[in-house]
């Protein structure tokens, strides 16, 4: 196994339906433009209440990637 570097950088998915939804969509919308995504870390839940109903999930997440050799 060789040595690897890595860098970290934060985003936050949301969704209307679940958390897991939220985590899906931040991972596969930075996968179209961060490459060898390696980890997820989640770092927050959030949501936001209308009319006394749960109507929106955010997720904070960090993810984890190597940086690749020029």
């Amino acid at each position: 196994m060789s040595d690897h570097v890595y860098k970290k950088i934060e985003i936050v998915g949301s969704s209307q339906t679940s958390i897991e939804d939220a985590i899906h969509n931040a991972v596969n919308r930075a996968g179209k433009s961060v490459k060898n995504m390696r980890w997820f870390e989640v770092d927050e839940i959030r949501g936001h209440i209308d009319d006394q109903k749960v109507a929106h999930f955010q997720v904070g997440l960090k993810i984890g990637f190597t940086v690749e050799d020029r």
